[in-house]
């Protein structure tokens, strides 16, 4: 391993319990410092990520690291019965200090102490730093924000002071503010940092950007813009060399043509002047026999020229990527403009959500926009003096920020037609197609797709259920999607007629899915329409 190799791939496979291939005899090293990983839902970045921190183990080749290795799994979310310790990683330590106090001197609680005697004190000088204290170390995951465990585990694992850190997604379900908190984080990292993202801002601090594309990792020197500029230059030389590749096959496929045409000529040619007489029979012979190997001579120089033409061909062509959208036939909701479908109240205002109206529900972290839909969705009894919703229709699509609605055993096509019994499967899995799960991702385990991949299985179920939901509400939709597949969601809602109410921080998307209205939740429980309140 060089000197300034963190991390080293050596010919990397990696394959699911049912074979599919997840990764490839992968190659490639990643230095120290912060890299951005980059690439489409489903390239494996995940998977790599679990592999390279041991939660996986290789099906050949082997991972070499400089050290141990602390890992923030992108479905962190989803163990809504952890503590605020076991977010941090402490717990171990904590429950063993407290063993020592208690008068319990067995030698494994200060194995597991080590030289962290003083880990309490140091836990609540980092939880100050977020808005928590050591006190609050025993506090579940299910009773604060997605955004909040997300930055508590952070957290955690700069205590932990691995000399490498993995982090998938870590800006999943942030606002404004804690997203910049990260950034410091990040910019201070001690060691070397590799984070998975689709967060364009995050990228922009890293001293590399590693791309995972087809069972290969490159290497960048710069953030996301440079390497994406470079990227942009590439594409843009290769589809120029495609052109001129076919352009240079037609050439010598078409002097292929006009030179068989002339030796077609030159054989009737022949063939008449020995008819006529013209000259004697055995110069006749000497000069055809002459004439074949001439012309096999050439045809077989000419279909050389045209076999390197078209392997040229094939080559520009490799180097060109074909960016794959989705086009969905989605059935007519039938939502009447101006349909009462769904209201919010808070102690003094009601919002009311209208067909085909697109509304954002944005606010800090913490201020309850989660629990808000959740109780939207579920009708259950609003709770004095906290803002609360009432459904208007029973046809409504929600997708929760946990994406906990699926049958992880089941695969995605199963999941689709309990919702949607009456679909013929051949037309779901055509729907699936066009939402980009095709083969072997259509029928796997959704357990075993990618964080990406489970969404679409989601994002499915909300829009080819029948009937068709005249209300969809998304919590932080573009969480765990790549930058294709963000642009890809929107092409997807761009099919839908109903009426949204999304949930999200990310403040371009929302922009580019064409929101109607802005609906603000402060802290102090107020609800606030057409303006975005502040994070």
């Amino acid at each position: 391993m060089s000197p300034r190799s963190a991390i080293s791939l050596r010919e990397l496979s990696f394959e699911w319990p049912d074979g599919t291939v997840a990764l490839h005899e992968v190659n490639g090293t990643f230095t120290t410092g912060r890299t951005g990983l980059v690439g489409s839902n489903g390239a494996g970045k995940s998977t790599l990520l679990r592999l390279i921190a041991g939660e996986l183990t290789p099906t050949s080749g082997r991972v070499e690291t400089a050290g141990d290795v602390g890992y923030l799994p992108q479905t962190l979310t989803l163990a809504r019965s952890a503590t605020i310790a076991q977010l941090l990683g402490i717990d171990r330590v904590l429950d063993a200090l407290r063993a020592i106090e208690s008068g319990d001197v067995d030698e494994r609680h200060f194995d597991a102490v080590g030289d962290d005697w003083d880990i309490e004190a140091r836990a609540d000088e980092a939880l100050h730093e977020i808005g928590f204290s050591a006190a609050e170390l025993d506090r579940h995951v299910g009773q604060v924000s997605g955004g909040e465990a997300m930055l508590i585990a952070v957290t955690g694992l700069r205590l932990r002071r691995t000399p490498v850190t993995l982090l998938d997604e870590p800006t999943n379900n942030l606002d404004r503010s804690t997203r910049a908190k990260l950034a410091g984080f990040v910019d201070t990292w001690p060691g070397t940092l590799v984070i998975v993202s689709h967060d364009l801002e995050l990228l922009e601090h890293m001293d590399s950007t590693a791309e995972l594309h087809a069972g290969t990792i490159e290497v960048f020197g710069g953030p996301y813009s440079a390497w994406r500029e470079h990227q942009e230059q590439e594409q843009a030389a290769a589809t120029q060399a495609a052109r001129s590749a076919q352009q240079a096959l037609r050439v010598e496929k078409r002097q292929r043509v006009e030179a068989e045409t002339k030796l077609a000529r030159r054989e009737r040619t022949a063939k008449k002047t020995q008819k006529d007489g013209g000259i004697p029979k055995i110069l006749a012979g000497a000069r055809a026999s002459k004439a074949q190997g001439s012309a096999g001579s050439m045809r077989t120089t000419l279909d050389d020229k045209v076999r390197a033409a078209q392997a040229a061909v094939d080559a520009a062509d490799a180097r060109v990527r074909q960016e794959q959208h989705i086009h969905l036939n989605l059935p007519d909701p039938d939502v009447p403009r101006g349909r009462r479908l769904a209201e919010l109240h808070d102690r003094d205002h009601t919002v009311v959500i209208q067909g085909p109206e697109r509304v954002a529900l944005t606010g800090p972290n913490g201020a309850g926009k989660s629990t808000l839909v959740q109780q939207l969705v579920s009708g259950t009894e609003a709770i004095d003096g906290r803002p609360y919703g009432t459904l208007l229709t029973d046809r409504v699509g929600y997708l929760p920020q946990r994406l906990d609605g699926l049958d992880d055993s089941a695969s995605a096509v199963d999941n689709v037609r309990a919702v949607a019994p009456g679909t013929p499967p051949g037309d779901i899995r055509n729907q699936l197609a066009r939402l980009l799960l095709r083969g072997n991702s259509a029928d796997r385990p959704v357990s075993t797709l990618s964080g990406g991949e489970r969404f679409r299985v989601s994002l499915a179920k909300l829009l080819l259920a029948e009937p068709p939901a005249q209300l969809l509400i998304l919590d932080e939709p573009t969480n765990n999607l790549d930058i294709a597949s963000v642009e890809q969601l929107t092409e997807a809602l761009d099919s839908y007629r109903g009426a949204l109410l999304v949930v999200s921080h990310d403040n371009a998307f929302l922009a580019r899915i064409g929101i109607d209205t802005h609906v603000g939740l402060g802290m102090d429980g107020r609800i606030h329409r057409g303006r975005k309140p502040e994070e």
